[in-house]
């Protein structure tokens, strides 16, 4: 265990170190929020599987993969579906909005009154989301470590604030990055191991039709199979429309911001889309070898929800000494990345959206100053990290809710109705600015009604029936609304026409921030990660077989190769701004 609390260890001092070295790209609110409009796509890409996982991939979404085999990857299929749909066209139309934050976006769309809604909304609930994440990595860590899961709580959430704080969307992009490929590496590792553990594809596919897991393994259950109906056709449908439609409102504009046009935001969701199916292939594969091979024996631990640890489990079982150390530091990546891409998210909104209004309402008329930007940047940083940190303790208080439940029950009862308009707002042209609150209230209906009905006959809706009705309820208020979009205000109109016709209209190279930063990514992004990738060799001194030894040279030479790739791209591009410059 030595090892793996020195792995650890050097892995969240080399976060902070980040944060800090991509501190200096931080000149004003826009560096802060969105890294200027200049991060690069490869990079943006990286980020946007990153924040898309957590350590609940590795927890709750196991879990459910130990217990009902392939049917969880509905939920990966739909984001990587939802992200192909982003790289056709709704990436680049979305960065076209030229907007700070995915607040902004609606101010353009449905005016003053739905922006500030949405941005005091998100500030007060997107947070939830962040503090289950980190409330399934702290789960994690406590059982690899033995330590109260509140201390983990602290320590882990402190450690985000921190290089969050220090180096804003940069250092978010940039930690992002290396967590990435810490995280690859090691996965397929473990997947491979999984491979050749169970003895190769057709011995794992023979499980399938064993009595003992044939019912359990199908890809459709029936109905009456699992609890509320989970994993049947109906749970299926639901769950992939709402993880696609997650994907695809105004709301997840704020991850296409950051990159310098149309083209590079579609470059950047075409590479998530290929990382999350990649992941999704490596992710879900050990817990089913799991079941196969050790489910006995993880169901018989002493401990609350034991499916849990099924991918820790099998870690342990298949990977050489000092490596499980690689493997906590890759679920920690997994969670902190989403972690800070959502606290940076909120802080944008607070910033450019809460206290520009707030300032207006008390008679400032002087704009803030670059500086003044960034400091209340910081503090509202330190704010929301308080807050996902707080959420996280009183989820590990509940004892009675279960990971995987939790997740999808926030995203059924809060997100669904909040999200809601801002789909269809982005999809049907004529609404009046109103109709956003008409929608969410129609939208609330359901859950409304589902908590009604629990307390009056202990039954309430299953998510997936809550999510369908939601839907249902959310279409109807649409409907009522439309045919009031003639009697909107003229200027309003020309709002939504202005609208329309800026996402379809690329960005111009004059309307782009300084100067191009594409040489000083790929050469500090490139030492980064060589660097890791030598760090990892220091894992040859610990006492392994050839099959050890290979494995740590697999993750080194992933990390390195991947890093020396960026240096030789940094060369080029380094001799491309000598050529323009002579």
């Amino acid at each position: 265990m030595t090892i793996e609390y020195i792995t650890l260890a050097a892995y969240l001092i080399l976060l902070p170190l980040l944060g800090v070295l991509f501190s200096k790209f931080n000149k004003n609110l826009s560096d802060y929020v969105r890294g200027g409009g200049q991060v690069a796509w490869w990079l943006s890409g990286s980020s946007i599987m990153m924040a898309g996982i957590s350590a609940f991939t590795f927890t709750g979404n196991a879990s459910a993969a130990f217990q009902a085999g392939p049917t969880v990857l509905t939920i990966y299929g739909a984001n990587v579906a939802a992200m192909l749909i982003c790289g056709f066209f709704l990436a680049a139309w979305f960065r076209q909005t030229r907007a700070y934050t995915p607040a902004d976006v609606v101010k353009s769309r449905f005016g003053v009154a739905v922006e500030q809604f949405s941005a005091y909304t998100g500030v007060l609930i997107q947070p939830f989301a962040a503090g289950i994440q980190l409330w399934a990595l702290s789960v994690f860590a406590s059982g690899a470590f033995g330590l109260p899961v509140e201390l983990c709580i602290f320590v882990i959430g402190t450690v985000v604030v921190f290089y969050s704080t220090t180096g804003g969307k940069w250092a978010v992009m940039a930690t992002d990055f290396v967590q990435s490929l810490i995280l690859l590496s090691i996965t397929i590792l473990v997947a491979a191991l999984c491979y050749i553990k169970i003895g190769g594809l057709a011995e794992f596919l023979s499980y399938f039709s064993e009595p003992k897991f044939a019912d359990d393994f199908q890809f459709v259950k029936e109905p009456d199979q699992w609890a509320d109906g989970k994993f049947s056709i109906q749970w299926i449908v639901v769950i992939f429309i709402m993880t696609i439609y997650h994907q695809i409102t105004l709301n997840s504009a704020g991850r296409f911001l950051v990159v310098k046009d149309g083209k590079a935001a579609s470059k950047s969701a075409y590479l998530g889309a290929v990382l999350m199916a990649l992941g999704s292939l490596v992710w879900f594969f050990p817990p089913m070898v799991a079941r196969f091979l050790y489910g006995d024996e993880i169901m018989a631990q002493a401990i609350e929800n034991p499916e849990n640890t099924s991918y820790s489990f099998i870690a342990q079982k298949v990977l050489p000494n000092g490596l499980m150390g690689v493997m906590i530091a890759a679920m920690f990546a997994a969670t902190m990345s989403s972690m800070d891409s959502g606290l940076n998210l909120q802080v944008g909104a607070i910033a450019r959206n809460i206290v520009p209004k707030v300032r207006e309402m008390f008679g400032a008329t002087k704009p803030m100053t670059p500086k003044g930007e960034l400091r209340l940047c910081k503090v509202a940083t330190l704010g929301i990290g308080g807050l996902i940190i707080t959420y996280s303790y009183l989820f590990s208080q509940n004892k009675e809710l279960a990971l995987f439940d939790a997740y999808l029950m926030i995203n059924s009862i809060i997100t669904i109705p909040l999200v809601f308009p801002m789909l269809v707002g982005f999809w049907v042209k004529k609404l009046p600015s109103w109709s956003y609150f008409v929608m969410f209230g129609f939208c609330l209906l359901p859950s409304i009604y589902s908590f009604w009905l629990k307390e009056a006959t202990g039954e309430g809706f299953t998510i997936q029936q809550r999510a369908m009705w939601i839907f249902i309820f959310g279409i109807l208020g649409a409907a009522v609304c439309m045919p009031f979009y003639r009697r909107a205000p003229a200027a309003y109109k020309k709002q939504v026409e202005d609208f329309y016709k800026l996402i379809r209209t690329p960005i111009r190279d004059e309307e782009h921030e300084g100067t191009s930063l594409a040489y000083v990514q790929l050469k500090l992004l490139g030492r980064s990660s060589v660097g890791v990738g030598l760090a990892l060799l220091l894992l040859l001194l610990i006492p392994n077989d050839a099959l050890g030894v290979l494995s740590v040279l697999f993750i080194s030479g992933f990390c390195g190769g991947i890093g020396g790739l960026l240096l030789w791209a940094a060369r080029i591009e380094k001799r491309k701004k000598e050529r323009d410059a002579n």
